[in-house]
């Protein structure tokens, strides 16, 4: 089943410019960001102060009592996602075959909430620093098996650690699965980690912008560009081999149609960072040519350095210009691993729509020769899409999604 077409039946947003799949796209297609200061804990006396945090979500008002004291937030949020996603696809699960479903998510920044939580207990209950580290790392397959095991699916199952790059590398291990005979899988990832420990962490990388204005402070591929802000959410997908889908008559947004994933090479060594082969590995898998994709959702790092490597990929692959470029991520911050899942969920209802969403609060500085869809959306047919994401440490991984035939 190595050709199977996979496709994406249901959506489900957790993200900070809108709770759901509709608020998040209208509020994106309108530029409305969900950039602010900190509200979650005192960021002060921290370098960085901003975020995107996810607005007016309630535990209580979509989980069961029960579930809310064995999770944390991040955990929170993925499991209203992926009810909203198979709600979406119009699947009750307990009316398919356990073996039938699956999950295969991706973590990168998450387990920092869950394990300062774990070291809080430590200090006031007694406790070993043994045991916090281990459910620090037992984290990452958190938001798996509570979604598993919500939904009774027993299929494969899987957790993806690549930082920004996860969400996209999960996708792809999801429609293999899909190729080796699993008729359904819950897919994507949520993520982020606005908690002092992780905030901690994510400021010792010096890639965190430090400016306090949310409407300046991260400007990806712009002359002032000076890093990026922190978001917590993201998206979970619900894929299907693309037969089945059928005969069940569910609605379908598009196709995964390509992927691709290359590592950098070590720094000085001279060598091409590997974004450019990671493109073209991702439209070989899709027997697509660049100029098939009518779009590209951006991995927008706001560091220049990482920027020109981005722009000078695309360049060299599509031409100067060559194609229009979005980083809608501009109005929620980088979600770590739940951001490539997003950009994914935009690129879907791009195509749905015939609309490319802006990026907001940047002047394209002329040096990277992009053709970037700022301020306003972009009407356009949008028949194939193509999605980057690159992970703290070399990872770069890009997907392309089409309309389904």
């Amino acid at each position: 089943m190595s050709g199977t077409s996979v496709v994406v039946t249901g959506v489900g947003v957790t993200a900070p410019n809108g709770l759901g799949t509709e608020p998040y796209w209208a509020a994106t297609k309108d530029g409305r960001s969900g950039i602010a200061p900190i509200k979650r804990f005192d960021a002060s006396g921290y370098p960085s102060t901003l975020a995107g945090e996810v607005p007016g979500f309630t535990a209580e008002d979509h989980l069961p009592g029960r579930l809310i004291p064995q999770t944390d937030h991040m955990t929170r949020l993925a499991l209203v996602a992926a009810d909203w996603a198979l709600a979406d696809a119009g699947v009750t699960p307990k009316e398919w075959k356990q073996f039938d479903m699956g999950v295969v998510t991706a973590s990168s920044s998450g387990g920092f909430e869950f394990g300062q939580n774990e070291l809080r207990k430590l200090w006031s209950q007694g406790g070993s620093y043994v045991s916090a580290y281990q459910s620090f790392a037992w984290f990452y397959a958190v938001n798996t098996g509570q979604i598993s095991i919500r939904n009774g699916m027993q299929g494969p199952s899987g957790v993806v650690v690549s930082d920004q790059a996860g969400g996209l590398d999960a996708v792809a291990q999801a429609r293999r699965q899909i190729r080796k005979g699993s008729r359904l899988i819950v897919s994507g990832g949520v993520d982020g980690s606005i908690c002092p420990w992780g905030w901690i962490a994510q400021v010792a990388t010096g890639r965190m912008s430090t400016g306090d204005d949310p409407d300046t402070a991260y400007r990806p591929f712009d002359a002032d560009a000076a890093g990026y802000v922190p978001g917590e959410g993201g998206a979970l997908l619900i894929l299907e081999d693309a037969e089945s889908a059928r005969e069940r008559g569910a609605r379908v947004y598009g196709e995964i149609a390509g992927y691709g994933s290359t590592f950098d090479p070590r720094p000085g060594s001279g060598r091409e960072p590997g974004l450019r082969r990671c493109i073209e590995i991702a439209l070989r898998d899709a027997e697509l040519t660049p100029a098939d994709i009518d779009v590209v959702f951006a991995d927008a790092a706001a560091e220049p350095e990482l920027d020109r490597i981005e722009a000078d990929a695309l360049s060299a692959v599509f031409g100067p210009g060559g194609v229009p470029v979005t980083a809608p991520k501009t109005m929620t911050g980088r979600l770590y691993s739940g951001a490539a899942s997003l950009d994914t969920a935009a690129a879907l209802l791009s195509i749905r729509d015939g609309v490319i969403p802006p990026t907001t609060n940047v002047r394209p500085a002329a040096g990277y020769g992009l053709d970037l869809v700022v301020d306003t959306p972009r009407q356009a047919t949008v028949n194939a899409a193509l999605v980057l994401a690159r992970g703290y440490g070399g990872f770069n991984s890009a997907m392309v999604v089409r309309r389904a035939g």
